[in-house]
């Protein structure tokens, strides 16, 4: 580790909470070095990326909304650089394809993006032969939460999904809880097959309706951080599953293992559990 050249890493949404502890994280972490830090946001530009994370001491570098020239610094070095996204919906599909076009391998934990999108980032990244990792979730207990609900699926036909996040989440549903309805489908069967004749008396009162019958609902209150439940229904029996995030520290050895391992990738991967 001593002799490794560190791997450059530039921080996109650098200003948000968790961008905050992204750098902090990569900061600590003696094979990466922080060499961007950008965000859009008027009131943070030019400030110490160091001392807005709440670091003892100033890195240095300071906070830009300047993204192209950022990443064409980073290609520069020895080592392949990375960029780890956590921004918007809006802006994530091209801060990929920008980082792409760079020869950085970029590290996606901004949700919100769309299967098309996703699908042409992917082949994007193939024909550069560039690695990419876009990760709904970075906590290895929402990893092992989801696994639990697949094999809990082989012998329950009716299940809904709860996931609720901060009032300041854009997207809804989270990416967690479409991943984790799409993995439910995976095995091949329709779910929550109706007994009656359903009416919503106000729209969406049911949730939305995911691949094979897979409810979602959405709940966004302050005071939350990120949760969710999935809850299996049968004859006599409820059983649930639920992951409660108390501080976004709990994603960063996921967002670290990202770092390292999209070095090795030349292709799209989507999914923590990929490289786990």
């Amino acid at each position: 580790m001593a002799n490794q050249t560190p791997i450059p890493v530039v921080v996109i949404g650098a200003a948000g909470k968790m961008g905050r502890e992204v750098i902090k994280a990569v900061t600590q972490a003696a094979d990466m070095n922080l060499v961007g830090a950008i965000d859009t946001t008027a009131e943070y530009q030019g400030q110490d990326a160091g001392e807005l994370a709440g670091l003892s001491e100033p890195l240095e570098i300071p906070i830009t909304n300047q993204l192209e020239p950022m990443l064409a610094f980073a290609s520069q070095g020895k080592q392949l650089g990375v960029m780890v996204d956590f921004t918007h919906p809006s802006s994530v599909y091209d801060n990929v394809r920008s980082a792409i076009a760079y020869g950085l391998r970029p590290v996606v934990g901004t949700t919100g993006l769309s299967p098309e999108q996703i699908q042409d980032l992917a082949e994007f990244a193939d024909k550069a032969s560039t690695g990419c990792l876009i990760i709904p979730n970075f906590s290895i207990g929402m990893v092992l939460l989801q696994q639990a609900a697949v094999a809990a699926s082989q012998h329950f036909d009716h299940v809904e999904i709860i996931e609720l996040h901060h009032n300041q989440k854009a997207d809804a549903p989270s990416g967690t809880a479409i991943q984790t309805a799409q993995m439910l489908a995976e095995i091949g069967k329709t779910y929550n097959q109706s007994l009656v004749e359903e009416t919503e008396k106000l729209p969406g009162a049911r949730g939305s309706q995911a691949e094979e019958g897979v409810r979602i609902h959405s709940v966004r209150l302050p005071g939350l951080i990120a949760h969710q439940e999935v809850i299996f229904g049968a004859a006599g029996q409820i059983y649930t599953l639920r992951h409660d995030t108390s501080d976004r520290a709990c994603y960063m050895p996921g967002v670290l293992l990202a770092i390292r391992k999209v070095l090795q990738l030349k292709s799209l991967v989507y999914g923590l559990e990929k490289i786990l």
